[in-house]
Protein backbone atom coordinates (compact mmCIF):
# COMPACT_ATOMS: atom_id res chain seq x y z
CA UNK A 1 0.00 0.00 0.00
CA UNK A 2 1.32 3.42 -0.96
CA UNK A 3 2.37 6.05 1.57
CA UNK A 4 0.72 9.42 0.89
CA UNK A 5 2.28 12.88 1.09
CA UNK A 6 1.57 16.42 -0.01
CA UNK A 7 5.09 16.64 -1.44
CA UNK A 8 7.91 14.23 -2.22
CA UNK A 9 11.36 15.61 -3.05
CA UNK A 10 13.77 13.45 -5.06
CA UNK A 11 17.33 14.38 -4.08
CA UNK A 12 18.66 15.55 -0.72
CA UNK A 13 21.27 18.05 -1.88
CA UNK A 14 21.08 21.80 -1.18
CA UNK A 15 18.19 22.25 -3.64
CA UNK A 16 16.16 19.28 -2.42
CA UNK A 17 16.55 19.38 1.34
CA UNK A 18 15.97 23.14 1.46
CA UNK A 19 12.79 22.72 -0.60
CA UNK A 20 11.65 19.99 1.79
CA UNK A 21 12.25 22.14 4.87
CA UNK A 22 10.46 25.18 3.41
CA UNK A 23 7.50 23.05 2.37
CA UNK A 24 7.30 21.53 5.87
CA UNK A 25 7.32 25.03 7.35
CA UNK A 26 4.30 25.76 5.15
CA UNK A 27 2.40 22.85 6.73
CA UNK A 28 2.94 20.36 3.93
CA UNK A 29 3.36 16.65 4.69
CA UNK A 30 6.78 16.03 3.13
CA UNK A 31 9.03 13.11 2.23
CA UNK A 32 12.51 13.22 0.75
CA UNK A 33 14.30 10.48 -1.20
CA UNK A 34 18.00 10.08 -1.89
CA UNK A 35 19.90 7.08 -3.18
CA UNK A 36 23.13 7.84 -1.31
CA UNK A 37 23.32 10.55 1.35
CA UNK A 38 21.91 13.64 3.00
CA UNK A 39 23.42 16.90 1.77
CA UNK A 40 24.15 15.73 -1.75
CA UNK A 41 27.39 16.34 -3.62
CA UNK A 42 27.88 19.81 -2.11
CA UNK A 43 28.12 18.74 1.51
CA UNK A 44 29.75 15.37 0.90
CA UNK A 45 32.23 15.70 -1.97
CA UNK A 46 31.92 19.30 -3.16
CA UNK A 47 31.52 22.77 -1.67
CA UNK A 48 32.13 21.93 1.98
CA UNK A 49 35.12 19.53 1.98
CA UNK A 50 36.83 21.56 -0.75
CA UNK A 51 36.72 24.70 1.40
CA UNK A 52 38.34 22.79 4.25
CA UNK A 53 41.12 21.68 1.89
CA UNK A 54 41.51 25.23 0.61
CA UNK A 55 42.04 26.52 4.15
CA UNK A 56 44.74 23.89 4.67
CA UNK A 57 46.25 24.93 1.35
CA UNK A 58 46.34 28.57 2.46
CA UNK A 59 48.25 27.62 5.61
CA UNK A 60 50.56 25.30 3.66
CA UNK A 61 51.39 28.02 1.15
CA UNK A 62 52.13 30.49 3.92
CA UNK A 63 54.43 28.04 5.69
CA UNK A 64 56.21 26.88 2.52
CA UNK A 65 56.53 30.11 0.58
CA UNK A 66 55.93 33.13 2.81
CA UNK A 67 57.53 32.37 6.16
CA UNK A 68 60.14 35.09 5.77
CA UNK A 69 57.43 37.70 5.13
CA UNK A 70 55.95 36.93 8.54
CA UNK A 71 59.23 36.37 10.37
CA UNK A 72 59.38 32.62 10.85
CA UNK A 73 61.47 29.82 9.36
CA UNK A 74 61.43 26.03 9.48
CA UNK A 75 64.33 23.63 9.23
CA UNK A 76 62.22 20.55 8.62
CA UNK A 77 58.67 21.47 7.64
CA UNK A 78 56.39 18.48 7.16
CA UNK A 79 52.97 18.77 5.56
CA UNK A 80 50.58 15.84 6.01
CA UNK A 81 47.91 16.06 3.32
CA UNK A 82 46.16 13.06 4.80
CA UNK A 83 45.36 15.10 7.92
CA UNK A 84 43.89 17.84 5.72
CA UNK A 85 41.62 15.31 4.03
CA UNK A 86 40.61 13.84 7.40
CA UNK A 87 39.63 17.31 8.65
CA UNK A 88 37.61 17.91 5.49
CA UNK A 89 35.73 14.64 6.01
CA UNK A 90 34.99 15.54 9.63
CA UNK A 91 33.52 18.88 8.58
CA UNK A 92 31.49 17.21 5.86
CA UNK A 93 30.17 14.53 8.23
CA UNK A 94 29.19 17.16 10.78
CA UNK A 95 27.06 19.06 8.29
CA UNK A 96 25.45 15.99 6.73
CA UNK A 97 24.42 14.83 10.21
CA UNK A 98 22.99 18.31 10.68
CA UNK A 99 20.81 17.86 7.59
CA UNK A 100 19.54 14.60 9.03
CA UNK A 101 18.68 16.42 12.25
CA UNK A 102 16.78 19.08 10.28
CA UNK A 103 14.71 16.38 8.57
CA UNK A 104 13.66 15.01 11.97
CA UNK A 105 13.04 18.49 13.38
CA UNK A 106 10.68 19.31 10.51
CA UNK A 107 8.95 15.90 10.52
CA UNK A 108 10.16 15.08 7.00
CA UNK A 109 10.07 11.38 6.17
CA UNK A 110 13.37 10.14 4.74
CA UNK A 111 13.60 7.27 2.26
CA UNK A 112 17.04 6.08 1.15
CA UNK A 113 16.89 4.46 -2.27
CA UNK A 114 16.45 5.05 -6.00
CA UNK A 115 13.25 6.78 -7.05
CA UNK A 116 11.43 6.20 -10.32
CA UNK A 117 8.14 7.59 -11.55
CA UNK A 118 5.36 5.01 -11.81
CA UNK A 119 2.83 7.73 -12.62
CA UNK A 120 2.92 11.50 -12.48
CA UNK A 121 1.88 11.39 -8.81
CA UNK A 122 3.52 8.09 -7.83
CA UNK A 123 7.10 7.00 -7.17
CA UNK A 124 8.63 3.62 -6.56
CA UNK A 125 11.64 3.82 -4.22
CA UNK A 126 13.99 0.84 -4.28
CA UNK A 127 16.37 0.56 -1.34
CA UNK A 128 19.80 -1.13 -1.30
CA UNK A 129 18.22 -4.47 -0.36
CA UNK A 130 15.80 -4.35 -3.28
CA UNK A 131 12.74 -3.50 -1.19
CA UNK A 132 10.30 -1.27 -3.06
CA UNK A 133 8.21 1.40 -1.33
CA UNK A 134 5.45 3.21 -3.21
CA UNK A 135 5.01 6.92 -2.49
CA UNK A 136 2.08 9.03 -3.71
CA UNK A 137 2.07 12.81 -3.62
CA UNK A 138 0.09 15.78 -4.92
CA UNK A 139 3.42 17.36 -5.89
CA UNK A 140 6.86 15.93 -6.66
CA UNK A 141 10.06 18.00 -6.89
CA UNK A 142 12.98 16.62 -8.90
CA UNK A 143 16.25 17.81 -7.35
CA UNK A 144 18.67 15.13 -8.50
CA UNK A 145 21.59 17.42 -9.34
CA UNK A 146 24.34 16.77 -11.85
CA UNK A 147 27.48 14.71 -12.38
CA UNK A 148 30.89 15.39 -13.89
CA UNK A 149 30.88 15.49 -17.67
CA UNK A 150 33.49 13.14 -19.15
CA UNK A 151 33.84 12.29 -22.86
CA UNK A 152 33.24 8.55 -23.42
CA UNK A 153 36.78 8.01 -24.74
CA UNK A 154 38.34 9.32 -21.52
CA UNK A 155 38.25 6.46 -19.07
CA UNK A 156 38.01 7.64 -15.45
CA UNK A 157 39.72 4.98 -13.33
CA UNK A 158 39.60 6.91 -10.05
CA UNK A 159 43.36 6.79 -9.66
CA UNK A 160 45.19 8.18 -12.68
CA UNK A 161 42.24 9.83 -14.41
CA UNK A 162 39.85 11.41 -11.90
CA UNK A 163 36.92 13.76 -11.52
CA UNK A 164 36.35 16.11 -8.57
CA UNK A 165 34.75 13.18 -6.72
CA UNK A 166 37.87 11.00 -6.57
CA UNK A 167 40.17 14.00 -6.24
CA UNK A 168 38.48 15.30 -3.12
CA UNK A 169 38.54 11.93 -1.38
CA UNK A 170 42.11 10.85 -2.15
CA UNK A 171 44.42 11.26 0.85
CA UNK A 172 47.68 11.14 -1.10
CA UNK A 173 48.93 13.78 -3.47
CA UNK A 174 50.23 13.21 -6.99
CA UNK A 175 53.66 14.67 -7.72
CA UNK A 176 52.31 16.18 -10.92
CA UNK A 177 48.83 16.73 -12.31
CA UNK A 178 47.17 17.96 -15.49
CA UNK A 179 43.89 19.78 -14.87
CA UNK A 180 41.58 19.83 -17.88
CA UNK A 181 39.32 22.86 -17.58
CA UNK A 182 39.76 26.13 -15.70
CA UNK A 183 36.33 26.75 -14.24
CA UNK A 184 35.77 26.90 -10.49
CA UNK A 185 36.65 23.24 -9.84
CA UNK A 186 39.80 23.38 -11.95
CA UNK A 187 41.25 26.52 -10.39
CA UNK A 188 40.30 25.50 -6.85
CA UNK A 189 42.11 22.16 -7.14
CA UNK A 190 45.03 23.95 -8.80
CA UNK A 191 45.19 26.19 -5.71
CA UNK A 192 45.10 23.24 -3.30
CA UNK A 193 47.64 21.05 -5.05
CA UNK A 194 50.06 23.84 -5.89
CA UNK A 195 50.13 24.93 -2.24
CA UNK A 196 51.41 21.47 -1.31
CA UNK A 197 54.14 21.54 -3.95
CA UNK A 198 52.44 19.53 -6.70
CA UNK A 199 53.52 20.38 -10.26
CA UNK A 200 50.26 21.69 -11.78
CA UNK A 201 49.40 22.27 -15.44
CA UNK A 202 46.02 23.71 -16.45
CA UNK A 203 44.77 23.06 -19.98
CA UNK A 204 41.96 25.34 -21.14
CA UNK A 205 40.36 25.24 -24.59
CA UNK A 206 39.22 28.88 -24.43
CA UNK A 207 41.51 31.93 -24.61
CA UNK A 208 41.45 32.62 -20.86
CA UNK A 209 41.00 30.90 -17.52
CA UNK A 210 37.73 31.26 -15.58
CA UNK A 211 36.29 32.14 -18.99
CA UNK A 212 32.83 33.12 -17.71
CA UNK A 213 34.27 35.89 -15.54
CA UNK A 214 35.12 39.45 -16.53
CA UNK A 215 38.19 39.54 -18.79
CA UNK A 216 40.20 41.63 -16.34
CA UNK A 217 39.54 39.10 -13.59
CA UNK A 218 40.77 36.27 -15.82
CA UNK A 219 43.98 38.15 -16.57
CA UNK A 220 44.60 38.91 -12.90
CA UNK A 221 44.06 35.30 -11.82
CA UNK A 222 46.35 34.06 -14.59
CA UNK A 223 49.04 36.49 -13.44
CA UNK A 224 48.77 35.34 -9.82
CA UNK A 225 48.75 31.65 -10.80
CA UNK A 226 51.89 32.14 -12.86
CA UNK A 227 53.57 33.77 -9.86
CA UNK A 228 52.88 30.49 -8.06
CA UNK A 229 54.48 28.60 -10.96
CA UNK A 230 51.24 27.02 -12.13
CA UNK A 231 51.65 26.21 -15.83
CA UNK A 232 48.70 27.45 -17.93
CA UNK A 233 48.04 26.35 -21.51
CA UNK A 234 45.28 28.46 -23.07
CA UNK A 235 43.59 27.82 -26.39
CA UNK A 236 44.51 24.12 -26.26
CA UNK A 237 42.06 21.37 -27.12
CA UNK A 238 42.47 17.99 -25.42
CA UNK A 239 42.55 15.28 -28.07
CA UNK A 240 43.00 12.26 -25.81
CA UNK A 241 43.54 11.20 -22.22
CA UNK A 242 45.30 7.90 -21.63
CA UNK A 243 46.32 6.14 -18.43
CA UNK A 244 49.78 4.55 -18.56
CA UNK A 245 51.70 2.27 -16.21
CA UNK A 246 53.26 5.26 -14.47
CA UNK A 247 50.59 7.96 -14.84
CA UNK A 248 48.77 9.68 -17.71
CA UNK A 249 49.41 11.00 -21.19
CA UNK A 250 47.27 13.89 -22.36
CA UNK A 251 47.47 14.85 -26.02
CA UNK A 252 46.61 18.50 -26.67
CA UNK A 253 46.49 20.58 -29.85
CA UNK A 254 46.68 24.25 -30.72
CA UNK A 255 47.18 25.98 -34.08
CA UNK A 256 47.54 22.64 -35.80
CA UNK A 257 50.33 21.42 -33.53
CA UNK A 258 50.01 18.50 -31.15
CA UNK A 259 51.78 18.17 -27.81
CA UNK A 260 51.83 15.22 -25.44
CA UNK A 261 51.78 16.07 -21.73
CA UNK A 262 52.70 13.54 -19.06
CA UNK A 263 51.89 13.57 -15.34
CA UNK A 264 51.01 11.30 -12.44
CA UNK A 265 47.34 12.21 -12.66
CA UNK A 266 44.75 14.04 -14.75
CA UNK A 267 41.69 15.82 -13.35
CA UNK A 268 38.75 16.17 -15.74
CA UNK A 269 36.89 19.39 -14.87
CA UNK A 270 35.13 20.43 -18.07
CA UNK A 271 31.57 20.75 -16.80
CA UNK A 272 28.51 18.83 -15.65
CA UNK A 273 25.67 16.76 -17.07
CA UNK A 274 22.23 16.56 -15.41
CA UNK A 275 21.13 13.51 -13.45
CA UNK A 276 17.85 13.21 -15.34
CA UNK A 277 18.14 9.67 -16.69
CA UNK A 278 16.65 6.63 -15.02
CA UNK A 279 13.93 8.55 -13.18
CA UNK A 280 11.15 7.74 -15.63
CA UNK A 281 10.58 11.41 -16.40
CA UNK A 282 10.00 10.76 -20.09
CA UNK A 283 7.48 8.05 -19.24
CA UNK A 284 5.23 10.58 -17.50
CA UNK A 285 5.73 13.21 -20.22
CA UNK A 286 8.17 15.62 -18.55
CA UNK A 287 9.95 17.75 -21.14
CA UNK A 288 13.74 17.41 -21.17
CA UNK A 289 15.90 19.45 -23.54
CA UNK A 290 18.56 18.13 -25.91
CA UNK A 291 21.26 18.49 -23.24
CA UNK A 292 19.28 16.43 -20.74
CA UNK A 293 18.16 19.30 -18.49
CA UNK A 294 14.61 19.35 -17.14
CA UNK A 295 12.76 22.39 -18.47
CA UNK A 296 10.97 24.57 -15.93
CA UNK A 297 9.18 27.92 -15.86
CA UNK A 298 9.79 30.79 -13.42
CA UNK A 299 7.75 28.92 -10.78
CA UNK A 300 9.96 25.78 -11.17
CA UNK A 301 7.06 23.89 -12.75
CA UNK A 302 7.68 21.38 -15.51
CA UNK A 303 5.18 20.96 -18.32
CA UNK A 304 3.43 18.22 -16.29
CA UNK A 305 1.17 19.61 -13.52
CA UNK A 306 2.35 18.55 -10.10
CA UNK A 307 5.94 17.81 -11.18
CA UNK A 308 8.55 20.44 -10.39
CA UNK A 309 12.34 20.63 -10.77
CA UNK A 310 15.02 22.68 -9.02
CA UNK A 311 18.79 22.96 -8.89
CA UNK A 312 21.45 21.62 -11.22
CA UNK A 313 19.12 19.19 -12.99
CA UNK A 314 17.47 22.25 -14.62
CA UNK A 315 20.78 23.75 -15.80
CA UNK A 316 19.67 27.28 -14.90
CA UNK A 317 22.81 28.16 -12.94
CA UNK A 318 24.65 25.22 -11.44
CA UNK A 319 25.52 26.59 -8.00
CA UNK A 320 24.44 25.25 -4.61
CA UNK A 321 23.01 28.53 -3.35
CA UNK A 322 21.01 28.98 -6.55
CA UNK A 323 19.59 25.48 -6.15
CA UNK A 324 18.58 26.23 -2.56
CA UNK A 325 16.86 29.44 -3.64
CA UNK A 326 15.03 27.60 -6.42
CA UNK A 327 13.91 25.03 -3.86
CA UNK A 328 12.43 27.73 -1.64
CA UNK A 329 10.59 29.32 -4.58
CA UNK A 330 9.12 25.96 -5.63
CA UNK A 331 8.03 25.12 -2.09
CA UNK A 332 6.38 28.52 -1.67
CA UNK A 333 4.43 28.15 -4.91
CA UNK A 334 3.31 24.68 -3.84
CA UNK A 335 2.31 26.00 -0.42
CA UNK A 336 0.45 29.00 -1.83
CA UNK A 337 2.86 31.42 -0.16
CA UNK A 338 4.08 34.75 -1.50
CA UNK A 339 7.43 34.33 -3.24
CA UNK A 340 9.79 35.90 -5.80
CA UNK A 341 10.87 35.50 -9.41
CA UNK A 342 14.57 34.72 -9.78
CA UNK A 343 16.98 36.59 -12.04
CA UNK A 344 19.74 34.04 -12.63
CA UNK A 345 22.03 36.56 -14.30
CA UNK A 346 22.15 38.58 -11.10
CA UNK A 347 22.88 35.63 -8.80
CA UNK A 348 26.18 35.74 -6.86
CA UNK A 349 29.01 33.58 -8.20
CA UNK A 350 31.98 32.57 -6.03
CA UNK A 351 35.25 30.80 -6.80
CA UNK A 352 37.54 29.95 -3.88
CA UNK A 353 40.87 29.91 -5.69
CA UNK A 354 43.81 31.98 -4.50
CA UNK A 355 43.08 34.81 -4.97
CA UNK A 356 39.32 34.38 -4.62
CA UNK A 357 36.93 35.44 -7.39
CA UNK A 358 33.41 36.77 -6.82
CA UNK A 359 30.95 38.32 -9.23
CA UNK A 360 27.37 38.89 -10.29
CA UNK A 361 25.60 40.45 -13.23
CA UNK A 362 27.02 41.66 -16.52
CA UNK A 363 30.70 41.81 -17.36
CA UNK A 364 32.02 45.01 -18.93
CA UNK A 365 31.99 43.35 -22.37
CA UNK A 366 28.44 42.06 -21.95
CA UNK A 367 27.16 45.49 -20.88
CA UNK A 368 28.72 47.09 -23.96
CA UNK A 369 27.32 44.36 -26.23
CA UNK A 370 23.83 45.13 -24.92
CA UNK A 371 24.18 48.80 -25.77
CA UNK A 372 24.65 50.29 -22.33
CA UNK A 373 26.67 53.43 -21.88
CA UNK A 374 28.69 52.46 -18.83
CA UNK A 375 30.88 53.82 -16.09
CA UNK A 376 33.49 51.69 -14.36
CA UNK A 377 34.31 52.03 -10.68
CA UNK A 378 37.57 50.25 -9.90
CA UNK A 379 39.76 50.03 -6.82
CA UNK A 380 42.78 47.77 -6.20
CA UNK A 381 43.40 46.01 -2.88
CA UNK A 382 47.03 47.16 -2.77
CA UNK A 383 46.23 50.51 -1.02
CA UNK A 384 43.72 48.82 1.33
CA UNK A 385 45.03 48.81 4.88
CA UNK A 386 43.37 45.55 5.93
CA UNK A 387 44.65 43.73 2.84
CA UNK A 388 48.17 44.99 3.50
CA UNK A 389 47.95 43.84 7.11
CA UNK A 390 46.87 40.40 5.91
CA UNK A 391 49.74 40.29 3.45
CA UNK A 392 47.16 39.48 0.80
CA UNK A 393 46.61 42.40 -1.54
CA UNK A 394 46.48 41.14 -5.13
CA UNK A 395 43.34 41.97 -7.08
CA UNK A 396 40.64 44.61 -7.24
CA UNK A 397 36.96 45.51 -7.02
CA UNK A 398 35.27 46.47 -10.29
CA UNK A 399 31.75 47.89 -10.63
CA UNK A 400 29.96 48.07 -13.99
CA UNK A 401 27.40 50.88 -13.81
CA UNK A 402 24.78 52.22 -16.22
CA UNK A 403 25.91 55.79 -16.88
CA UNK A 404 22.36 57.02 -17.51
CA UNK A 405 20.53 55.78 -14.42
CA UNK A 406 23.34 54.76 -12.08
CA UNK A 407 22.09 51.17 -11.91
CA UNK A 408 24.71 48.60 -10.91
CA UNK A 409 24.80 46.20 -13.86
CA UNK A 410 27.45 43.91 -12.41
CA UNK A 411 30.37 43.59 -10.01
CA UNK A 412 33.59 41.64 -10.48
CA UNK A 413 36.11 41.10 -7.72
CA UNK A 414 39.33 39.22 -7.31
CA UNK A 415 41.33 39.34 -4.10
CA UNK A 416 41.29 38.49 -0.40
CA UNK A 417 37.98 37.07 0.89
CA UNK A 418 36.01 38.75 -1.91
CA UNK A 419 33.37 36.01 -1.71
CA UNK A 420 32.43 37.52 1.67
CA UNK A 421 32.16 41.02 0.17
CA UNK A 422 29.65 40.08 -2.52
CA UNK A 423 26.39 40.29 -0.48
CA UNK A 424 26.67 44.06 0.00
CA UNK A 425 26.65 44.48 -3.77
CA UNK A 426 23.92 41.96 -4.59
CA UNK A 427 21.73 43.49 -1.87
CA UNK A 428 22.41 46.96 -3.27
CA UNK A 429 21.36 45.78 -6.71
CA UNK A 430 18.20 44.10 -5.39
CA UNK A 431 17.20 47.28 -3.52
CA UNK A 432 18.04 49.41 -6.58
CA UNK A 433 20.79 51.37 -4.83
CA UNK A 434 23.39 53.19 -6.89
CA UNK A 435 27.13 53.55 -6.25
CA UNK A 436 26.34 56.92 -4.70
CA UNK A 437 24.50 55.24 -1.79
CA UNK A 438 27.25 52.65 -1.38
CA UNK A 439 29.90 55.39 -1.30
CA UNK A 440 27.91 57.37 1.27
CA UNK A 441 27.46 54.31 3.48
CA UNK A 442 30.18 54.53 6.15
CA UNK A 443 32.44 51.47 6.01
CA UNK A 444 34.52 50.55 9.07
CA UNK A 445 38.26 51.13 8.83
CA UNK A 446 40.38 49.15 8.24
CA UNK A 447 38.28 46.56 6.43
CA UNK A 448 38.38 44.89 3.05
CA UNK A 449 34.88 46.29 2.41
CA UNK A 450 36.41 49.75 2.04
CA UNK A 451 37.56 48.63 -1.41
CA UNK A 452 33.88 48.42 -2.40
CA UNK A 453 33.26 51.90 -1.02
CA UNK A 454 36.27 53.25 -2.92
CA UNK A 455 35.15 51.58 -6.16
CA UNK A 456 31.73 53.17 -5.65
CA UNK A 457 33.36 56.56 -5.15
CA UNK A 458 35.27 55.91 -8.38
CA UNK A 459 32.07 55.11 -10.30
CA UNK A 460 30.68 58.38 -8.94
CA UNK A 461 33.71 60.23 -10.30
CA UNK A 462 35.26 61.08 -6.91
CA UNK A 463 37.74 58.41 -5.80
CA UNK A 464 39.46 59.25 -2.51
CA UNK A 465 42.49 57.01 -2.12
CA UNK A 466 43.66 56.58 -5.69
Amino acid sequence: MAENFDLVVIGAGPAGYVAAIRAAQLKQKVAIVDKQWMGGVCLNVGCIPSKSLLKNAEVAHTLRERGKDFGFTFENLKLDYGVAVKRSRQNSDRLTKGVGFLMKKNNIAVFMGEAKFKAKDTLNVTDKDGKVTELKAKNIIVATGASAMVPPAWKVDGEKVVTYWEAILQDKLPKSVIIIGSGAIGVEFATIWNAYGVDVTIVEMLPRIVPLEDEEVSKELEKEFKKRKINIMLGHKVESVEATKTGVKVKVSADGKETVLEADQALVAIGFRPNSKGLGLEDVGVKINERGFVEVNEKMQTNVPGIWAVGDVTGKLMLAHVGSTMGIVAAEHIGGHETVTLDYEMMPRATYSYPQVASFGLTEAQAKERGYEIKIGRFPFQPNGKALGMGDYAGFVKLVVDAKYGEILGAHMIGPEVTELLPELTLAHMMELTPHEIARNVHAHPTLSEAIMEAAHGADGSPIHI
